[in-house]
């Protein structure tokens, strides 16, 4: 009589372990940059609402305000979220602090690090830049590879 095999052998079952390994080695990586990507993306939130208050101010003053209360914005530890601990904008700059130390749980990769915007006066019309002021003094610290797409060079 002829035995008919029934399930699965060991070797069959390696490739299928083998297989599941492979693919959560690259979905893994890539999942964590998202929770990341996700996480800066409320900076940029918060800093965006900034914006129209010093864009305001500009307009109607000539200069830049030099801290949050001037353009008619809560302090900069108040305008905070789930990951970010601060927005200050001042003199022309919008900066989104991370953190992740209670009650902010920012990943470690953007802990302490920064999105700036910088405001330009380019012939009555404000421009913001994600990257850098015009002399390169203050600048983004978060990585590239979790900035929005419009931030990257």
């Amino acid at each position: 009589m002829k035995n008919i095999q029934k399930g699965f052998t060991l070797i069959e079952l390696m490739i299928v372990v083998a297989i599941i390994a492979i693919l959560a080695a690259i979905a893994i990586p890539q999942y964590q940059n998202y929770i990341i990507r996700t996480q800066v993306s409320e900076g940029m939130n918060l800093a965006d609402g900034a914006k129209t208050a010093v864009s305001e101010f500009y307009n109607n003053k000539g200069h830049w305000p030099t801290e949050n209360a001037s353009a008619g914005l809560a302090g900069t530890t108040s305008i905070s979220g789930k990951y970010v601990a601060s927005v200050d904008a001042s003199n022309g700059l919008i900066v989104a602090t991370f953190a992740n130390k209670a009650p902010q749980d920012a990943n470690d990769k953007i802990n302490s690090k920064t999105v700036v915007l910088s405001a330009f006066d380019t012939g009555g019309v404000i421009t913001w830049n994600c990257k850098s002021t015009a002399g390169g003094k203050t600048k983004t610290t978060v990585d590239e590879a979790y900035l929005p797409t419009a931030c990257r060079k």
